[in-house]
């Protein structure tokens, strides 16, 4: 009997150590990364107030800038900004090099053929702006003359519609940006620069007594913030966000503290 207890015990001690190995031997369970912070990139001319733009600390501010980065917060993803050239941006959009063009876009059913589109946030019109000692005052006074344009606008666009008036005039001049366009028509190169109304009133309103804006202007249009075509559940979030801040009052503050009023569009 002693004997088969000193075996019975001698085998449980040896089955412990055995499992006590066994349970060291066992992997560690790895920790599971941390899931990576979602983000989405915006695509933006910086040189657009004041939908978008550089202060003079040299950092990204407008109208545009705050209502996507309270999107970005209420969507629970990082937000970041990158200036393209503006002219390119649907190859830059469905290139993947952003995510996003939020930037004063004009709803246009050519550009609908290759961006999602969010519901309208923002009416606009395109103004045709002249030095305050021009002789134009209506669109038929711009035949034989020389009329600028920020190159990738709606602008082009919009006086092509208007095909008398297109016809009548010398040369539609493309920029890379309004300011420059802006220069141009200050010193003479050119005799009118059609605009987006809320561009061309930010900049006009700095410099009171030498631009004009003509009473008659190419259209009314809309701003809507754009998605490549296949990203129906950002551009759904967006629309959502958007809607969100319009009933809450926040979109009616951002306006506000960047036109004096509420613009936006319910």
């Amino acid at each position: 009997m002693k004997k088969h207890a000193l075996w019975l015990i001698s085998g449980l001690m040896a089955a412990m150590v055995v499992a006590g190995c066994g349970k060291k031997e066992a992997p560690v369970a790895a920790t599971p990364a941390p899931v990576a912070a979602q983000a989405i990139v915006i695509g933006l001319d910086d040189n657009f107030p004041p939908m978008g733009f550089r202060d003079d600390k040299n950092e990204l501010v407008g109208f545009d800038i705050d209502l996507a980065k309270e999107a970005g917060k209420r969507l629970g993803v990082e937000v970041s900004f990158k200036p393209i050239d503006w002219s390119a941006k649907e190859s830059e959009l469905n290139g993947k090099r952003i995510d996003v063009l939020w930037n004063g876009l004009t709803i246009t059913e050519e550009r609908k053929a290759n961006i999602l589109f969010t519901k309208p946030y923002l009416e606009n019109r395109q103004i045709i702006v002249v030095t305050e000692k021009s002789p134009v005052k209506t669109k038929a006074q711009l035949t034989g003359k020389v009329v600028g344009v920020q190159d990738g606008s709606s602008a082009v666009e919009a006086i092509q519609k208007d095909e008398a008036t297109a016809k009548s005039i010398k040369e539609i001049k493309k920029f890379g940006d309004n300011v420059t366009a802006l220069m141009d028509l200050s010193v003479g190169r050119l005799d009118a620069l059609v605009v987006d109304e809320i561009v061309g009133r930010y900049y006009t309103g700095k410099k009171p007594g030498e631009y004009r804006v003509l009473d008659e202007h190419f259209g009314t249009e809309d701003y809507g913030v754009g998605t490549r075509k296949d990203d129906t559940e950002l551009a759904a979030k967006l629309d959502k966000a958007l809607d969100d801040m319009k009933m809450d009052g926040t979109a009616a503050k951002i306006s506000t503290r960047w036109f004096g009023k509420d613009i936006v569009k319910k």
